[in-house]
């Protein structure tokens, strides 16, 4: 499979129509289409899934997204996150119509509703690893797992691109190609344009008064500057401490380096949506001074910002519209606050 952005993983096709998909620092899964024999002599560290998928556990929610862009959420029968915490329409209403069912935290599943759904494919995030022996059950139970790594591609339109391996486990290449190709096309001309020198400062506020911003060459802060921007923070001391994305900050530093950026962009995703100017300045009296509050250029992401992960394209043509002056109405993924 030719690849243009993501790295965390790569498919090498086979005569017959398999498909060898190899994950960075994971086993390897052979894709064996239906009524295909399985190879004699497979490597050890290679887990057979086969094809057609019909019932599959995706503990991994960030993957749901791409199941729903591709028209299969009824290849979907159980999933590790509760109905209230999901943000996608769909995927609530096919857990209140009992389409899809809540099989327990990713770390305690109910196995035997695992087994009882006839699960042919079991899909985690790198969760899993804070609780090896549920991964290791599911297998000893002969569920095949794949461990996903999407989250850990460092360019954005590369967490994207995991669609195409998603259409290729589902048998709708031809759809995520195309899915794809339609969504990277919307930046073409974004892409090319000079950068409007603006800065923009991404974060939200704690219950106990820090700010917690993203990292420089986070994902989020390469859509700044995918969409024209440069990132306040984007020489922060001690980021570099830890593998973390974010990092806390008191709100007298975070005053010093955000209040003259020309956009604020608050994450709604851990605290709740904000709608209003006043809701947003009630988070902290310093909020005041800052010049993007002065000037009306404090915009809000919505809920569903991180559980789509196929809308990161028109995320960052989201931002673009802002940073550029052009956004006079709410957008799909931010709405001005007022």
């Amino acid at each position: 499979m030719e690849l243009y952005y993501a790295n965390q993983f790569s498919v090498d096709y086979y005569p017959g129509g398999y498909a060898l998909i190899s994950i960075t620092g994971e086993n390897r899964q052979l894709l064996v289409p239906k009524d295909a024999d399985v190879p004699p002599d497979l490597d050890e560290d290679i887990t057979v899934i086969r094809q057609p998928l019909q019932s599959i556990y995706l503990a991994a929610s960030s993957s749901m997204d791409f199941f729903d862009c591709l028209d299969a959420l009824d290849r979907v029968c159980l999933t590790s996150t509760k109905e209230s915490d999901w943000s996608l329409p769909s995927v609530t209403e096919a857990m209140a119509d009992g389409r899809i069912a809540y099989a327990g935290k990713y770390g305690a599943p109910d196995y035997e509703l695992v087994l009882a759904k006839n699960c042919d494919l079991v899909i985690e995030s790198t969760m899993i690893y804070h609780s090896p022996q549920t991964k290791e059950q599911l297998e000893t139970l002969g569920l095949p797992v794949l461990v996903e790594r999407s989250s850990y591609e460092e360019h954005p339109l590369g967490r994207m691109e995991w669609v195409r391996l998603y259409g290729l486990l589902l048998g709708k290449s031809e759809e995520a190609d195309a899915f794809f190709s339609e969504q990277t096309g919307l930046l073409d001309q974004i892409l090319t344009e000079e950068n409007t020198g603006h800065t923009a400062a991404f974060f939200y506020i704690t219950s106990n008064g820090h700010a917690v911003v993203r990292k420089p060459g986070d994902y989020v802060v390469k859509m700044i500057e995918m969409a024209g921007g440069r990132y306040i923070f984007d020489d922060l001391p001690g980021s570099g401490d830890n593998a973390l994305s974010t990092m806390n900050m008191q709100m007298e530093a975070f005053y010093a380096g955000a209040k003259d950026a020309d956009y604020i962009f608050y994450n709604s995703t851990i605290v709740g949506e904000l709608t209003t100017l006043e809701q947003f300045l009630d988070l902290s009296e310093l909020l005041a001074d800052f010049k993007a509050v002065k000037e009306g250029h404090v915009w809000c992401t919505g809920q569903n910002m991180f559980q789509q992960i196929t809308g990161t394209a028109a995320m960052i043509a989201d931002l673009h519209a802002v940073l550029s002056g052009e956004a006079e109405e709410d957008l799909t993924y931010l709405h001005r606050l007022k």
